[in-house]
């Protein structure tokens, strides 16, 4: 832990404030436990060093927000098309061109990620006021005002202020799981810790900010305010994680840099034969826009933005809230999930399920506060377990209301015990008068309560009932209660005991006992030493629990394993615990220290990573250093998480996920939340990620063979002189894009899910869906229709003598290829040749339309005005037709052809999961 500046200056020491004990530092920092800083000191210590906060993010201005939209290169392209376009006089396409750019920039912002910052979250957090001694009295402050070397008291129901070490301390716990991910309030005491590396979850003696406590009370001196605090290194590791761009993102920004690229050079073809045929420079202006115009997909952001909307929508019926909506598709590219224990994979409930006496033992169904369940007498002849677990019931300060627990989580189960062997809590509660307590506390691990009894003479006694830590309990025992018989505690019975005990802690299982005492009311002062009264116990039961997995867990990590996708189990507990749970829910691997495994060099760590299941004591450093890892090694990675502990390591993820129920941090942090905490909905969220990212392949297969047509046919228009270099007007070439490209994108977008989708290995991290097969499908079948649009231009030139017929042959000719393409792009080697292409209702109705407008656009004034085209005849139609026929019949024998030399076998289309190149989209 980093030292801070004390009141005289800066204390120089080796050791970590946990490993000093605490008169040496209330010496370091000049402080008297007792009567705490002056006002003057503290108000000294607040001006040199700030106030006690986290540091603010500030957001950024809407209209900065607005401007980050055209950093695209997309707008960027779309905008100097824009310019252009005023510049040469095209107002009518220069004004479309901006109002697209305005489009695509509010839907955009729309789109963005409306939470505040994980930092602010954290920073909200903070406890308002803090109880302080200064000057020897004590005072109520605003928590900002902390000062290192202020002396705080700490009670339940408060929360930490500041980061400090424990100088006094009562029956102390605080709960640190969403500091630390531990499933149990941790116990706190004054003793000095070995100087060693201890993660937070270990330093016993030290309290940090915004843990609550929730059973008894302390003393602190505060050694971190602000960024200095535990909460202030999560902080600074937010602020320093950067999130990545989506995979669909980099696709498209590569895409647009291709596409960007072959414009740019055909556009300097254009330019340089044009002069040499001394065309003027205002005609190749207007060339040079209308191949701006079509080499830059205008469509696909907002195509893609709805069908990512649509997703999002569908997964939010699934209670899975995406906040950013490239998330959708990056969780299909998803190949790890590093997913928290408790409250995600677990229920974050504590719950008994084994009780032991020593001839007896019962099984205890039911999970979790709720009350259905019962208690199975699975061997020995006690006729009843109400006495065996009675201690567990009067030794217990927690509530139930209404099926949930006021107090300790752990008196919580035990109270569901013995509600489910048939105590009346409240009734028994009465019967035993409480005189005394002895409130937990970590150095002897139990708790005891005094009470009026009687004994089975009828005499008044003062029971004594403990519970807690078994060995501490049974060290402490000189007797046992076997079916209403004292039996001696000797060796045979404590090692059998013993046994049991390790046996269900191996099973990550923790291990309580319960015990009495009978007193003489004479004997007994409750002002006294009431440790002292705890000896010579009667043992009554050692009772097992556990934080059980969620049922659905296990069939979910199973599935999640049969789409290729390795899930890991990152926990605060012990490796044993979660060595245990893990097993129970089918999660394979070697269990790991965090501590270790940061350890590790880095190569040694790539190499055992894919051995490795359990990451146990976990800090949120081990976490990060986890998806990092898993990153270097090419997988996609998913951390859960609900704790603050766990906003770095899902802020790092490339795609994090936080509980609904979790801390405000994790949720700013993430880019999903599971508003019903349910590990299987990440499963379902993965699916839909991958159908959605499936269907936008072949969306952007489509549109490659678009953007390649458009670019080999000014090229080719250019090289051989066919329409003075312009095949194709600015508006029919934004007619193709927004009227034809549109609905057939949003028909791929909206296709049914490919048979086979889950059982495919994840896209590995940077592979492009650019491949090479992609490539050349595209560019040959963008390549025949290139041929056939400049044949039949130069057909209506030479034979019909008019420009303006063979531009309208070539354009109908276009749309009739471009609906066969989209039918094609379905499945890059199934065949379209079958009933099952037809099974898309939105394909089928994006065909008719697109075919009714082929015809339409050349029949109608209207649309002679708008797009410049003219009457065309039936057999000029036919020739139009037979441009599309010739490139399904050519494009099914290069599917045929792929198949054969891949060994893909038939491939139809009712089998595209499989025969959609291998394994992958």
């Amino acid at each position: 832990m980093a030292e801070q500046a004390g009141p005289s200056g800066p204390q120089e020491s080796p050791d970590p404030w946990y490993a000093r004990p605490p008169h040496e530092v209330a010496s370091s920092l000049g402080v008297d436990p007792a009567t705490g800083l002056s006002a003057a000191r503290a108000a000294e210590l607040l001006a040199a060093n700030g106030p006690n906060a986290l540091p603010v993010e500030k957001s950024r201005p809407d209209w900065l927000r607005f401007l980050d939209q055209y950093r695209s290169y997309m707008q960027i392209i779309l905008l100097a098309a824009a310019v252009v376009s005023l510049a040469i006089k095209e107002w009518t396409t220069g004004i479309l061109l901006i109002v697209l750019t305005l489009l695509n920039a509010v839907v955009g912002l729309r789109q963005e990620g409306k939470a505040e910052s994980a930092m602010n979250a954290l920073r909200s957090m903070m406890k308002a006021t803090a109880r302080v001694r200064r000057d020897g009295t004590e005072a109520q402050i605003p928590a900002e005002q902390l000062v290192v070397g202020d002396v705080v008291l700490v009670r339940a129901g408060d929360e930490v202020p500041a980061d400090g070490r424990i100088v006094e301390a009562s029956a102390l716990q605080i709960d640190e799981s969403a500091l630390t991910g531990e499933s149990v309030p941790a116990a706190k005491d004054t003793g000095t810790l070995p100087a060693g590396a201890l993660g937070p979850g270990d330093q016993t003696n030290m309290a940090f900010m915004d843990t609550p406590v929730t059973h008894g009370s302390g003393l602190l001196v505060i050694t971190a305010t602000g960024s200095g605090t535990e909460l202030g290194k999560i902080s600074g590791m937010l602020s320093a994680t950067e999130k990545e761009q989506s995979p669909l993102t980099k696709e498209l920004n590569t895409l647009t840099l291709w596409i960007a690229a072959a414009a740019g050079l055909t556009m300097v073809v254009m330019f340089a034969l044009g002069r040499s045929r001394d065309q003027a420079w205002d005609a190749l202006f207007v060339s040079a826009v209308s191949l701006a115009i079509a080499a830059i997909p205008e469509a696909l952001p907002t195509v893609s933005q709805v069908i990512l909307s649509v997703g999002s929508l569908n997964l939010a019926k699934r209670h899975a809230i995406v906040k950013e909506l490239p998330s959708v598709e990056t969780l299909g590219f998803t190949s790890a999930i590093n997913s928290d224990k408790t409250g995600t994979l677990t229920m974050n409930q504590m719950t008994v399920v084994e009780v032991l006496t020593p001839a007896d033992r019962y099984t205890v169904s039911g999970t979790g506060y709720r009350l259905d369940g019962r208690i199975h007498h699975a061997a020995g002849s006690a006729p009843s377990i109400e006495d065996a677990v009675l201690p567990h019931l009067v030794a217990n300060d927690a509530k139930l209301v209404d099926g949930e627990v006021v107090g300790d989580p752990t008196e919580g189960a035990l109270l569901v015990l013995c509600h489910k062997a048939g105590l009346d809590i409240e009734a028994t509660r009465e019967r035993f008068p409480r005189l005394a307590t002895l409130p937990f506390d970590p150095t002897y691990k139990l708790m005891a309560s005094f009470n009026e009894a009687k004994d089975a003479d009828g005499r008044a006694v003062v029971r004594c009932f403990v519970k807690g830590a078994a060995p501490a309990v049974m060290a402490r025992a000189s007797s046992a209660d076997s079916n209403g018989v004292v039996v001696p505690w000797d060796a045979e019975l404590g090692g059998r005991a013993q046994a049991q005990t390790e046996r269900m802690g191996g099973e990550g299982l923790r291990v309580m006992a319960g015990a009495v005492r009978d007193l003489d009311p004479a004997d007994f002062d409750p002002d006294g030493d009431l440790l002292a009264f705890v000896e010579d116990l009667r043992m009554t039961s050692l009772v097992a629990m556990v934080d059980p997995p969620r049922e659905e867990s296990r069939a979910a990590i199973a599935s999640a394993q049969a789409a290729h996708i390795r899930v890991r189990m990152v926990t605060g507990d012990d490796v044993t615990t979660g060595a245990a749970i893990a097993r129970q829910l089918g999660i394979d691997g070697e269990a790991v220290l965090g501590a270790d495994f940061a350890a590790l060099p880095e190569q040694e760590r790539l190499s055992r990573i894919d051995g490795i299941g359990v990451l146990g004591r976990v800090a949120p450093e081990h976490k990060v250093l986890l998806a990092a890892t898993l990153k270097r090694k090419g997988d996609v990675v998913a951390m859960t998480g609900d704790g603050v502990n766990d906003a770095p390591a899902i802020k790092a993820a490339d795609i994090g996920i936080a509980m609904g129920s979790g801390t405000d941090a994790a949720k700013n942090a993430s880019r999903m939340v599971l508003a019903d905490d349910n590990f299987a909905t990440i499963v379902y969220a993965v699916e839909e990620g991958r159908k959605l990212y499936d269907n936008l392949t072949k969306y952007i297969r489509f549109v490659l063979v678009l953007l390649v047509t458009f670019v080999l046919t000014f090229l080719g228009a250019a090289l051989l002189n066919i329409a003075a270099g312009e095949p194709f007007t600015p508006a029919q070439v934004l007619w193709v894009h927004f009227v034809v490209n549109a609905p057939f994108g949003f028909a791929l977008g909206f296709d049914q899910e490919s048979p086979g989708l889950m059982r495919r290995t994840p896209r590995p991290r940077g592979e492009t869906v650019l491949t090479g097969p992609v490539m050349i499908t595209v560019g040959l079948a963008g390549l025949a229709v290139t041929v056939a649009l400049l044949g039949l231009t130069k057909l209506g030139e030479a034979h019909y003598h008019s420009a303006r017929t063979g531009n309208s042959i070539a354009f109908t000719a276009f749309a009739l290829c471009l609906i066969v393409a989209a039918y094609e792009c379905r499945s890059e080697r199934g065949s379209a040749l079958t009933v099952s292409t037809f099974d898309s209702k939105q394909m089928n109705l994006a065909a008719l339309g697109e075919f009714a407008l082929a015809v339409l656009v050349t029949q109608m004034d209207a649309f002679h005005r708008l797009l410049g085209t003219t009457d065309i005849t039936a057999r000029q139609f036919g020739w139009a037709l037979l441009a599309a026929v010739a490139l399904l019949l050519l494009w099914e024998l290069g599917k045929f052809v792929a198949r054969r030399v891949s060994g893909a076998g038939g491939g139809t289309a009712a089998a595209r999961g499989a025969a959609t190149a291998g394994p992958r989209p």
